[in-house]
């Protein structure tokens, strides 16, 4: 969530509060240990930004919008907004190439965990997080640019 320009509408108690809901539904997880939580609750968090961003999305297309003039609307945000829906895409790609790099993601970007608690949720170095984590990174630019040169051809 501290990627996200300040009036996003998922605040981060929010975001919490569904992870914990569907973490209380999962009924009775037979918890590893705190790492095994951590992998758990970041795929939640994931999930849940994905498909608010997806129903997001639906509303961006005309979905439920009240019609208002040019006049009357309000300034375009000129801060970049993650589309996290293609980043998700990006992520499945990379997980069909490399499952860590992907677990890395998922862990540092939507759960939020510093490098030492992803190694330890990995069972990996903290080193091999961050090779892992940069070369992921890199993939990911190349994919989502990609995406978005094909998009305005």
């Amino acid at each position: 969530m501290g990627g996200e320009h300040s009036g996003h509408t998922l605040q981060t108690t929010a975001l919490v509060n569904e992870a914990y809901l569907r973490l209380v539904d999962c009924g009775r997880v037979n918890w590893q240990d705190r790492a095994h939580f951590f992998a758990v609750s970041a795929k939640l968090m994931r999930r849940i930004l994905i498909d608010f961003a997806r129903s997001r999305g639906y509303l961006k297309r005309g979905g439920g919008v009240v019609r208002i003039s040019l006049e009357e609307a309000p300034p375009v945000c000129s801060e970049p907004d993650i589309n996290l829906v293609a980043l998700d895409d990006a992520l499945k790609s990379l997980a069909a190439v490399d499952e860590r790099k992907s677990k890395v993601v998922e862990l540092r970007f939507f759960g939020g965990l510093s490098v030492e608690e992803a190694a330890e949720v990995l069972r990996v170095s903290s080193d091999t997080v961050v090779r892992d984590w940069r070369m992921a990174k890199i993939w990911l630019l190349r994919e989502l640019s990609r995406g978005r040169t094909s998009d305005e051809s």
